[in-house]
């Protein structure tokens, strides 16, 4: 399995991970670090493509420059023994035994690792026991995929373990599975897709039907992606969600076809008014232009038109606000902020909406005014609550690392 260099934006939770890793299993010693492998693996943010995914559209993620770390030695006893600790609760040591049928069980947090390796184990890639540390700079509940960050970082830590490299992408249906099993979450593969197959520089234009998936440039030193959590997180959206379902599937069979991918806006336009309810409609005719706004932003990034990406960006905003009706008013009061700022290219609601995280695109000359802009403006438009932004460009995905470039 290659290993690659520790970048800057790992060398940290790289380091903190080690720490913990000693402090809790002892010292390994310069002997013991040839049993060590370290692994790393991003959180993402959806840049547009939203609620597209179970339309079998497309969906357009970065991976953020965040990552989640694994720091893991093999047991020396030939057992199949695990231990686990996480710099969340570095009181709290989690134990079982590698298995193809080990249960999800608590601290939850340990369940994406257990998942991972129970999934190893049934394609009959035999897990040996080991001790691991896990550090991550992936904010937890932040809506930038947490979960499947330390999913895919366990998975290529065992690979480099095992000495067997899988393919990126039997890599993210593993961590779909994990979701699926070990987390009781009915989650697409967008996030593990990204996070396993991520490449420096480049956003992921994703086709949700086929898991085709093309890479487009965003490596322009000039341009940043700030995301920005709005403390805001409705319950509604549990309820709503299966509604946007099923008003999508509705919207589809008045339209004759499997999905509302299959669908154009001329289609939907000749529709009768008696053949489908008025909200439903308005429901398609944000998915039908999501996906072609979504293709759309791919070519702009191809052409350096970042003019042209943005603007995508805050139409799929106002999308999503009017016709989706998943927006609140604290989201649209950072995409207004967002946008008077001068140097903004665009922004907009990231995630499936009643709250969470806003994505922006920006010349990186007008970073600080937003910052400053959000920090100044945001609590009096949302009952005294506080942003918590970040900053990132496109990051890498799932990788082992050298840990000689420390």
């Amino acid at each position: 399995v290659k290993r690659v260099a520790v970048d800057q934006a790992t060398r940290d939770a790289v380091r903190r991970a080690e720490r913990l890793f000693e402090e809790v299993f002892g010292a390994v010693g310069e002997d013991g670090k040839r049993d060590v492998v370290c692994a790393a693996a991003p959180g993402r943010v959806n840049l547009i493509g939203e609620h597209t995914d179970y339309n079998e559209g497309f969906v357009m993620p970065l991976a953020l420059e965040k990552n989640t770390v694994l720091y893991a030695r093999k047991r020396s006893d030939g057992s199949k023994q695990v231990r686990l600790v996480s710099e969340m609760r570095p009181d709290d040591v989690c134990e079982f035994e590698a298995s193809a049928k080990t249960p999800p069980g608590v601290p939850e947090w340990a369940n994406y690792v257990k998942g991972v390796v129970a999934m190893f184990e049934r394609a009959g890639r035999e897990v040996c026991g080991f001790d691991a540390a896990v550090a991550s700079d992936v904010p937890v509940g932040g809506g930038v995929s947490s979960s499947a960050a330390l999913e895919m970082a366990s998975a290529a830590a065992l690979e480099g373990m095992l000495g067997a490299a899988l393919d990126p992408k039997e890599r993210a249906k593993w961590g779909q599975n994990v979701e699926h099993e070990f987390a009781n979450v009915p989650c697409g593969i967008m996030d593990q897709l990204i996070s396993s197959c991520g490449a420096t520089g480049n956003a992921m234009l994703l086709d949700c039907r086929s898991l085709d998936f093309e890479l487009h440039p965003l490596d322009d030193s000039s341009v940043c992606i700030v995301v920005i959590n709005s403390g805001v997180k409705h319950s509604l959206g549990e309820s709503e969600y299966p509604l946007r379902r099923q008003q999508c599937a509705s919207a589809a069979a008045a339209l004759s076809v499997p999905f509302l991918r299959d669908a154009t806006m001329k289609q939907l336009d000749a529709l009768s008014a008696d053949a489908l309810d008025e909200t439903s409609r308005f429901r398609a005719r944000h998915v039908i232009s999501e996906n072609n706004r979504t293709t759309e932003f791919a070519a702009a990034l191809d052409a350096r038109d970042y003019k042209r990406a943005g603007a995508l960006m805050t139409e799929s905003h106002a999308s999503m606000r009017d016709d989706y009706n998943v927006s609140v008013p604290e989201i649209d009061a950072l995409v207004e902020i967002a946008l008077a700022v001068p140097g903004v290219y665009g922004s907009r609601l990231t995630g499936g909406g009643f709250g969470g995280c806003t994505v922006t695109l920006v010349d990186e000359s007008a970073v600080d005014k937003l910052l400053t802009a959000v920090d100044q403006q945001y609590s009096a438009v949302s009952n005294g609550r506080q942003a918590t932004p970040f900053v990132t460009k496109a990051g890498a995905g799932a990788r082992v690392l050298d840990l000689a470039t420390l």
